[in-house]
């Protein structure tokens, strides 16, 4: 049975684990600017990607907006 990630941390030493989250967690955070500028070039609105992330749209608008590689506001 494969194990999940949560597991695979918690079997590991904590300061192991820590590093491991961390790089996941940056990971993580390029992967989510990748798919915002996606999402948006492709016409999704704030509120959709807002949506979709469970933050509010001031909040992402506020990350994401004036990244390189975001087009222009269109409307879906």
């Amino acid at each position: 049975m494969p194990e999940t990630l949560v597991d695979t941390l918690r079997a590991k030493d904590p300061v192991d684990a820590l590093v491991e989250i961390a790089s996941i967690g940056r990971q993580l955070d390029l992967e989510t600017e990748i798919q915002v500028r996606r999402a948006r070039n492709q016409g999704c609105s704030w509120e959709v990607i807002a949506a979709a992330l469970g933050v509010s749209r001031q909040a992402v608008h506020k990350k994401y907006a004036g990244r390189p590689g975001l087009l222009g506001r269109r409307k879906r």
